[in-house]
């Protein structure tokens, strides 16, 4: 299959995988990421392998059924993650999922990461870092649920489980997951000092202003579909999120 960020996407995959696995952020065959190609079609790492191997002859391609149209390996399980989030977001090309311990340690217990403490994630991340409540893997409304959240956020806590990148790149989607385990660690230090103290709320407004930095590059609009918006209006019409993730239940499910 042919797309103009393949290679790059090939690339970038295998490298990501590695800082992954480098960093402690995955084990065994934890994590998983994939690229948005053209219309349904994603690059994805496949399922039963460690991400400190991942090679770019290892990689596959899925269509909008999820069945593997390119490689040699099997899709993964929770692929509807990463189905959730493109469905919600038309200015993303790539998202990544993986298990960062301290992140992890708050998602095991229920309690979001105290955010904002500092000023500079403000203006990185947004005011906001969700946390997704459970649900069973499949679950129709765990999509409802990313869905929704993305539109506030561009890394998610999923309770009990881990944590979800989005980005234009799968440098920027690292860097903002890098940023949100940094603040875990930040919280979990001050915690055993004493009281989190979290910005005045005037203060995160003000921060806030400008929002958050836009997926970079923007995702370009390459299917025919006219429901979808343009890439220029992405930052300013609000997807309908309940229908994009029901029109993507219906693909997969």
């Amino acid at each position: 299959m042919s797309h103009a960020r393949i290679e790059e996407f090939r690339s970038d995959i295998v490298a990501t995988s590695h800082r992954l696995h480098a960093n402690g952020w995955v084990a065994n065959h934890d994590g998983n990421l994939t690229a948005r190609l053209d219309g349904d079609h994603l690059l994805c790492t496949p399922t039963a392998v460690s991400k400190g191997d991942v090679r770019p002859g290892w990689l596959i391609i899925v269509d909008g059924e999820n069945a593997v149209i390119e490689g040699a390996r099997r899709s993964f399980s929770e692929l509807q993650l990463h189905r959730a989030a493109y469905a919600a977001r038309p200015d993303i090309s790539v998202v990544i999922h993986a298990h960062p311990p301290v992140s992890c340690g708050f998602a095991v217990v229920g309690e979001p990461i105290p955010h904002p403490m500092m000023a500079e994630p403000v203006v990185s991340l947004g005011p906001e870092i969700p946390m997704v409540p459970y649900f069973r893997p499949g679950a129709p409304a765990l999509s409802t649920a990313i869905g929704e959240a993305l539109q506030r956020a561009d890394v998610l806590l999923l309770e009990r489980h881990g944590l979800l990148a989005v980005g234009g790149s799968f440098e920027q989607a690292y860097l903002r997951m890098e940023l949100v385990e940094h603040q875990a660690k930040i919280a979990m230090n001050a915690k055993a000092i004493g009281d989190v103290r979290r910005l005045p709320q005037s203060e995160i407004e003000a921060l806030s202003k400008k929002g958050r930095p836009a997926s970079s590059p923007m995702r370009e609009q390459t299917d025919d579909r006219s429901s979808s918006p343009s890439a220029g209006a992405v930052a300013h019409q609000r997807p309908d999120v309940s229908g994009l993730v029901d029109q993507a239940l219906k693909r997969f499910s």
